[in-house]
């Protein structure tokens, strides 16, 4: 095999030519063809507003540099044979801002969670340094507040259900992954079910040794007990009670998580055909073509542009009241 091979130069930012042709370097032989493409490599991400403010906005485009929504247009399955999932990311691990899918929102960018009128950002639980995983959430799917769920008692939190992946590399804000599923926590957040996910991303080095939620404790002792004891007092640095579980806190078994994403992508499909009560949900989509709320990739692009102007009108708003203040405190 050549040095070059060896080396993988082509990740490194030689230009791959379409599968199946010859690229020669000298007398090398030519590189295989490139992998099939992954969820990834379908889409990309475009910052709007300054990070830190509460002006960000990271919206989701397709290859094509078309506008999407992370919610409604990125399917919740892969097109593999097996249960893998797609999983936006929204808080990679060790970061402490609360980056979350503006479900309020046209085409529901990524936004940081505002209280009280100041960015929220979750306190260091000790140990640990902020998310102890990647955070994200599942698309296509929605926590029904109208539904009460039989096994909670609870009703759903308006959001798409969240994932913890416990792979082991820390994952970018707005990346999309393919995670296999191990299990689920049932966190009673404010009496809302708020199910918490855990799953590993398929192309972590060591995925392959996880299939259920015991493999966790398994290979990765004490992770299981350390998730239940952030989940259970990330808000109390904020003056908040703990927070509470259905089951006392087990964690269940994949086939259980599975039916659970069955049953919140079922209310998403509700939610996107004017079946269930959305409330100020925003079900702008461009990709879900029998949706009454699917736009065109032209409209798509309006939304976007208008949302910016509105983000700069207000950010020039407040410069100029910054300026005023600092010329009253001048005189």
């Amino acid at each position: 095999m050549s040095a070059l091979r060896l080396l993988g130069l082509p990740k490194l930012g030689l230009p791959l030519r379409a599968a199946g042709t010859a690229a020669r370097v000298g007398r090398s032989r030519p590189f295989p063809p490139p992998p099939p493409r992954r969820a990834m490599s379908r889409y990309i991400t475009e910052e709007r507003g300054l990070p830190g403010s509460d002006q960000y906005r990271l919206y989701f485009k397709t290859t094509a540099g078309h506008y999407i929504s992370p919610f409604h247009d990125i399917p919740l399955k892969t097109e593999s044979k097996e249960a893998v999932f797609n999983m936006v990311v929204e808080v990679p691990r060790w970061t402490n801002a609360k980056m979350e899918i503006a479900t309020k929102e046209p085409l529901n960018p990524i936004k940081q969670d505002i209280k009280k009128g100041k960015l929220r950002y979750v306190a260091n639980i000790f140990p640990h340094k902020g998310y102890i995983w990647n955070y994200g959430a599942l698309p296509q799917t929605w926590e029904d507040p109208h539904h009460k769920d039989t096994t909670t008692n609870c009703c759903g939190d308006n959001d798409p259900i969240d994932v913890c992946e416990i792979g082991s590399k820390v994952r970018a804000r707005g990346e999309i992954i393919q995670v296999k599923i191990l299990g689920i926590l049932a966190l009673i957040d404010e009496d809302e079910t708020d199910w918490k996910l855990i799953a590993i991303s398929v192309d972590d080095p060591e995925a392959s040794k996880f299939h259920n939620i015991d493999d966790v404790r398994k290979h990765k002792p004490s992770y299981l007990e350390a998730t239940l004891d952030w989940f259970r007092l990330y808000k109390v640095p904020d003056g908040k009670p703990e927070n509470k579980f259905a089951f006392n806190g087990e964690f269940k078994d994949k086939d259980f998580a599975l039916q659970v994403i069955e049953s919140v992508h079922k209310h998403w499909k509700a939610l996107l055909h004017k079946k269930a009560d959305g409330g100020d949900i925003n079900c702008v989509n461009v990709q879900v073509c029998d949706s009454p709320f699917c736009c065109s990739e032209e409209e798509a692009r309006s939304i976007v542009q208008s949302a910016s102007t509105a983000v700069n009108e207000d950010s020039n708003s407040k410069e100029d009241e910054d300026i005023h203040r600092w010329h009253f405190i001048k005189k």
